[in-house]
């Protein structure tokens, strides 16, 4: 028994290292390597800071990001500093089963999305499909009017609003419930992102 302890050492030894090797190949990738992640803005007055950072945590995690909007030209953030984004496509050529996650940022703008057959479709078929789901700051409006949110819970800026459609507003900086994610603003933006690559990596 004794002389095969040395084998069994360097096998045990030889497991740790693959571990570590693959522990340390992933960060060095990113959780999200692979992902793709269609972030859809207003044309005007989108929240600057929101995108942003969202797009820099999924960046860092080696996410592929495709911004979408109702237009080709320049889109305008405002909010704590002002943008300007060239989106990749409209958001009438977001094609769900492509991504692994939509989400929706908030601002002012957000509201032309609020009673927009289009994203609500797109909201829709993204759950169907069991793809991630999120928005923030008054964005959630838009899931709660397309019917995502009846019985669920959420948060938002726009407490009132989901709570109209049968939201249950927790008023948390961001929920889960499902693979539906809300946050309720800027501040949150951070954490949106990380809870969306924790459900990605799942």
């Amino acid at each position: 028994m004794k002389r095969y302890m040395p084998l069994s050492i360097a096998l045990i030894m030889l497991l740790s290292l693959s571990v570590v090797f693959a522990q340390n190949q992933q960060k060095k990738e990113g959780k999200l390597k692979g992902k793709k992640i269609v972030m859809i803005i207003a044309e005007r007055m989108f929240e600057a800071s929101e995108f942003k950072e969202l797009k820099d945590v999924f960046e860092q995690e080696g996410a592929k990001i495709i911004v979408a909007c109702s237009t080709l030209s320049e889109a305008s953030g405002s909010g704590l500093y002002v943008l300007t984004v060239k989106p990749d496509i409209l958001i009438t050529d977001i094609e769900t089963k492509n991504f692994n996650a939509i989400v929706f940022i908030g601002g002012i703008g957000c509201a032309e999305y609020f009673d927009n057959p289009i994203a609500h479709k797109i909201a829709k078929q993204a759950l169907d499909q069991g793809k991630i789901i999120a928005a923030i700051c008054g964005a959630p409006v838009i899931l709660a009017n397309a019917g995502l949110l009846q019985g669920k819970k959420a948060t938002t800026s726009r407490s009132y609003n989901i709570k109209q459609k049968g939201a249950i507003y927790t008023g948390n900086p961001v929920e889960r419930d499902g693979n539906i994610i809300p946050a309720n603003g800027p501040a949150a933006s951070k954490q949106l992102g990380e809870t969306i690559v924790a459900a990605l990596s799942e």
